[in-house]
């Protein structure tokens, strides 16, 4: 298996931490050591039952079990190596990507509405169960839909053109519809619980913005809702970390609410 291997939360009971925390834990969707090393003490001592000198034990044993500090560039460069690159099932969009999208990272496609980008959501959730030799994921896809978009009888048809059985296709991905930016951030916590249990190689999230659209109205908000947002984004950043998956978010282009509000051309234009 050439997926970076990670330590299960469980590891660090052979460290002195009792199983009761390490299921606190599981709850609050720490499902790895790694991932008790990205998150904060305060984090740690919000979840209910942990009290600030337990966090600190179990962030050491974590830290003797990760061994979080300086590596090697040459280091660094072998864990690239598990690096994997999904085709999006276009070479032209593939080569603009350097390969297609990555894993280890967030891909981001943005567009005005009707331009494809959900197209390219539902194309993915079959190409990343692709073998690797035919540029796939081989894994098995989360999908957050968070607009009401998604079309399972589309995803069928992709699987024809690939010569994979659409059931089979349509077994490996799991879906789960967002209706406020709160219950997408819980639906992370979730398929963090899942991705220890089996193999995933892509998840999507189709839209990032459009529930933080609704849920934070003007400019008055607004600060809060780039902070909810940039929250978000690090938990997508760690989970793809931590589980060697390639995360896909599409958003759709507003206009801009300062546009009109003057008559000196913008340069960038």
């Amino acid at each position: 298996e050439d997926l970076v291997p990670y330590n299960e939360i469980a590891k660090l009971q052979g460290l002195g931490i009792n199983a009761a925390d390490l299921t606190k834990l599981k709850t609050a969707g720490l499902c790895t050591v790694l991932g008790v090393l990205m998150s904060t003490k305060k984090e740690l001592c919000n979840i209910k039952g942990l009290s600030e000198a337990k966090v600190e034990k179990i962030q050491e044993a974590a830290s003797k079990l990760e061994g979080a500090g300086f590596m090697t560039g040459q280091e660094f460069l072998q864990k690239r190596k598990h690096v994997v690159k999904i085709t999006t099932g276009s070479s032209k969009l593939d080569e603009l990507l350097g390969g297609g999208v990555e894993s280890m990272a967030i891909t981001e496609c943005f567009g005005e509405f009707r331009t494809g980008k959900t197209q390219l959501c539902h194309t993915l959730c079959v190409t990343a169960q692709l073998p690797k030799e035919m540029k796939g994921g081989n894994g098995k896809v989360a999908y957050i839909d968070t607009e009401g978009t998604f079309r399972p009888e589309k995803i069928a048809k992709i699987a024809e053109r690939f010569g994979l059985d659409g059931d089979a296709v349509l077994d490996n991905i799991l879906y789960a519809r967002a209706y406020t930016s709160e219950h997408q951030y819980t639906l992370l916590t979730a398929i963090a619980a899942k991705m220890v249990e089996e193999s995933f190689s892509l998840l999507i999230v189709d839209s990032i913005m459009a529930l933080f659209r609704v849920d934070f109205s003007g400019r008055g908000e607004l600060s809060e809702r780039q902070q909810c947002l940039g929250k978000m984004l690090s938990r997508l950043m760690k989970l793809s970390e931590q589980y060697n998956i390639a995360v896909f978010i599409s958003n759709q282009v507003m206009s801009d609410p300062g546009g009109g509000m003057t008559f000196v051309a913008d340069p960038k234009k």
